[in-house]
């Protein structure tokens, strides 16, 4: 199936791009689609597409190639997560964290022996990471951490405390956890998991992206070697620059799973017969049609640029926030319409839009909640802050 384009912006595309996505999209229509229901009912992740994420170069994609990495532009990374979450939000942020939220910071704040002892395993899958952030009285306010760092007489440091809500956290060999480091400044710190007094736990009965591994970290004396800092950073610059990279594929997962749904509807719309003829012919029909490819048109305009501004250099954090405020909402709000539009068989997992739409009411929520990115988008615009921290 070609990707839905009602604009021409394939034209503003280079070849490269194109590829990347084309690519990825038919690997998820033959390898993920197929299964992806069943995994959510069940509740578990498809680990044996790990390795074949590595081999496609989706894991930290828009990392150098030194490193192992697919060396993508940003324009081509953001189609990827597209396409990815088009097949499931829980695939998408399988590889969104690996890359934005554990390769990012090992690259970007590491020292060199960190890159290049970590970055081309996790590159292939051989190493799975997991990020350490939000706590379970920390979320929208992660400066108000609790987990502390001590260091420790003879070198290393004594890790204590708990992250919750933490993707991947029961699969991961290291986590990327920050920490107030002897009370002061946040910093990070890969920890393996293997660490004594590292202990994951899986949150379970979730009705939400459940094809995906979600967990609770606790940290309970765990001593880690004195090179396992993130040396080049200090304060909440660098997991908040993490949580940039990741909000930004975050902006192009969202188009992903509206396409889903809109296609899925148009489709079924045509199909679908009530009172003689389909119901794509019934105007109520066509006007969610139209407003929902009116919205991912939208969509697509603004998240594009907003890659070029990365690309550039010139992209500001704010500018992120107010795509991924923009697209996970109207995603969310297609991905009901389409509900509606197929009726009683919306619910079903025959049809993919019933567990988007469950998905997207977690992406609504992480990687900073709408009304977050809505205060960090009204104080860039007005100069005062409307919260704290």
């Amino acid at each position: 199936m070609a990707a839905l384009d009602y604009y021409g912006i394939d034209d503003l595309l280079t070849s490269e791009e194109r590829m990347a996505r084309d690519e990825v999209r038919r690997f998820v229509d033959a390898k993920i689609t197929p299964i992806v229901g069943d995994h959510y009912q069940a509740g578990t992740f498809p680990m044996e597409l790990v390795p074949e994420f590595g081999e496609m170069g989706l894991l930290g994609s828009n990392l150098p190639e030194k490193y192992g990495c697919a060396g993508m532009n940003d324009v081509a990374y953001g189609l990827t997560m597209q396409e990815l979450e088009r097949g499931d939000s829980g695939i998408r942020s399988f590889c969104s964290v690996q890359g934005a939220l554990c390769m990012y910071p090992i690259f970007a704040f590491g020292s060199e022996e960190q890159r290049e002892k970590y970055l081309p395993k996790m590159a292939k899958g051989e190493i799975i990471g997991c990020f350490g952030l939000t706590e379970p009285d920390f979320g929208s306010n992660p400066t108000g951490m609790i987990t502390r760092a001590e260091s420790l007489p003879g070198g290393g440091y004594k890790i204590n405390g708990a992250k919750r809500w933490i993707t991947n956290g029961n699969l991961a060999h290291i986590a990327i956890i920050w920490a107030k480091l002897d009370g002061g400044r946040v910093h990070g710190f890969v920890v393996p998991t293997e660490t004594e007094g590292f202990t994951a736990l899986e949150i379970k009965d979730k009705f939400s992206l459940r094809a995906s591994v979600t967990s609770e970290l606790i940290l309970e004396d765990c001593v880690v070697s004195a090179d396992a800092i993130l040396p080049n950073v200090a304060g909440m610059r660098g997991p908040l620059s993490c949580l940039s990279q990741a909000r930004f594929g975050i902006c192009w997962g969202g188009i992903g799973a509206a396409m889903s749904c809109y296609e899925t509807a148009l489709s079924y719309a045509k199909d679908r017969v009530q009172f003689d003829r389909p119901i794509a012919g019934y105007q109520l029909v066509q006007q969610k049609l139209v407003h929902m490819l009116t919205e991912i048109t939208k969509a697509q305009c603004l998240t594009l640029q907003l890659g070029r501004l990365k690309e550039a250099g010139k992209i500001r954090p704010a500018q992120i926030s107010l795509a991924k405020r923009n697209n996970i909402f109207h995603a969310l709000e297609i991905a009901r319409m389409a509900r509606d539009v197929l009726g009683a068989n919306g619910i079903m997992y025959e049809y993919p839009v019933g567990r988007h739409m469950m998905n997207l009411e977690t992406v609504y929520t992480y990687e900073g909640t709408h009304d977050i990115h809505t205060l960090i988008v009204g104080q860039d615009i007005t100069g005062l802050a409307a919260f704290s921290g």
